[in-house]
């Protein structure tokens, strides 16, 4: 066995402490890891917006009245903001539950079969995760914004 000198072996770089500031920019996160990310958000997102979805399902459901005041709060607007911040937020909301209901069938997936726990299959199902929510959220909002 011949021994190198420590000259000659290549030192590997040392990262005792994350530098937020420096570090993290360069950092590429995986898209599976984006998808887990956006996960939670979606979860919060739906978990913060609660008030807003019990509001809007006691509106669109108690009467005709309620309705066609539900309806002027998505196109004249409401509490002074316009029918277009209202329509925003229904849309953060419809692309929150949409890619947490997507997200959530991908780990169930990644749970029951053993097949699904490669890197390749991450990065495919996250791929299909984020371009599955995104268009469905185009197309529901393009109906929201009356596009069609």
């Amino acid at each position: 066995m011949s021994d190198l000198a420590p000259s000659a072996t290549k030192k590997r770089p040392e990262f005792r402490n994350i530098n937020a500031f420096t570090d993290l920019p360069s950092y590429r996160l995986p898209l599976a890891g984006i998808v887990s990310i956006l996960h939670r958000i979606s979860g919060a997102i739906m978990f913060i917006l609660m008030p807003f979805i019990i509001w809007m399902f006691d509106n669109s459901i108690s009467s005709e009245i309620s309705f066609a005041r539900f309806k002027g709060a998505f196109n004249i607007g409401m509490l002074g903001l316009p029918g277009s911040i209202w329509k925003l937020v229904a849309l953060a909301l419809i692309w929150a539950y949409l890619h947490h209901f997507i997200a959530g069938l991908r780990h169930l997936w990644m749970d029951t079969s053993h097949a699904a726990v490669s890197k390749e299959f991450g990065k495919s199902s996250a791929a299909f995760t984020l371009a599955v929510s995104a268009g469905l959220t185009l197309i529901l909002g393009a109906k929201l914004f009356g596009l069609y």
